[in-house]
């Protein structure tokens, strides 16, 4: 293979399903070694339509371009992510861009958390209380140094957006949509809607305006950071990573670690964020299980899962205060 060199002959090549917005494989060659083979196909994505949308998506998390951009900030800033071995951007030979990136044999930090995953997950220590308090003291660092790294603008690593407009406005037109759209396929949020919108924006008007951002990850949960060798943490997925509201991440965070989020919590975060972050990750999420069952996710009972969770969780806010 010319990316490697003529000592590397592939021996075979399987499909590794998971994410919903770029195709991995795992590809093997003849002489032992294994890289993983990111491919952003715009066809291949299940959230095609939002990405086209004219208003574009509130959170750009697809392509190349931010792969790369992300990963070499990442690294030059001492957040672990596998490397990254080459990169195609040309689309001479194929119609869209790839990427080799290392593999790495382990599971996720979810197979020890929850003991969900492969038998290697399982085998590798999923019951082991001790284990796992050492992987969450590192993750707890890793996501503080990466949340330490401050701008006075909100953005991609390499650009700032306007900011004439503070980030968390773009949430809630994004929360708006995406309430929108659940309504018209969910009865219980049609029956609820204006209630959820009044909440919503009451939550949005509490916020207080500030200039300082946090670079975060955007979609940190459990399955998008992978264990090396039972010991070692590498963030993956960081397309979407960025500077802005750390209590985006924190809402999310909250949202994907459960009981164990204890060990991540920041008690310096504004409240008021928190909370209109927490709502909208609520109604984005319960939306995308949705987009995910219509356009025909691989693993129906996840995005099933995805959409009930979140829309019980959403509807608990229609009679808060």
């Amino acid at each position: 293979m010319e990316t490697f060199g003529s000592g590397y002959r592939p021996a075979g090549i399987s499909r590794v399903f998971g994410g919903a917005q770029k195709v991995i494989y795992d590809v093997a060659f003849a002489n032992g070694f294994h890289c993983l083979l990111y491919v952003w196909d715009l066809n291949m994505n299940f959230f095609k339509e939002d990405i086209l949308d004219t208003e574009g998506p509130a959170w750009n998390s697809y392509g190349a371009d931010l792969f790369a951009m992300n990963h070499a900030f990442l690294t030059g800033n001492g957040i672990p992510t596998p490397a990254l071995h080459a990169l195609n951007r040309d689309q001479e030979r194929y119609p869209f861009d790839y990427a080799f990136v290392e593999y790495m044999k382990g599971p996720k930090l979810e197979a020890y958390l929850f003991g969900s995953g492969t038998e290697l997950a399982t085998n590798a220590g999923a019951g082991s209380s001790v284990r796992t308090e050492g992987l969450m003291e590192q993750f707890a660092d890793v996501l503080k140094r990466m949340h330490g790294i401050r701008s006075r603008s909100y953005g991609k690593a390499d650009h700032r957006d306007d900011q004439l407009v503070p980030c968390h406005r773009q949430q809630l037109a994004n929360a708006e949509k995406q309430l929108r759209f659940a309504a018209q396929h969910i009865h219980a949020v049609a029956e609820h809607e204006e209630r959820l919108l009044r909440k919503l924006h009451e939550l949005e008007h509490r916020i207080m305006p500030r200039q300082d951002y946090g670079f975060i990850h955007g979609e940190l949960g459990p399955d998008h950071v992978l264990v090396k060798g039972d010991a070692d943490l590498y963030l993956i997925d960081i397309e979407g990573a960025s500077f802005y509201d750390v209590e985006h991440e924190h809402s999310f965070l909250h949202l994907r670690f459960g009981e164990h989020y204890e060990r991540l919590r920041d008690d310096s975060l504004d409240p008021a964020r928190l909370a209109f972050y927490q709502l909208h990750q609520y109604l984005s999420l319960t939306a995308g299980g949705l987009k995910l069952l219509q356009r025909g996710f691989h693993d129906r009972a996840l995005a099933q899962g995805i959409l009930d969770s979140n829309l019980r969780r959403a509807l608990q806010f229609k009679g808060s205060s």
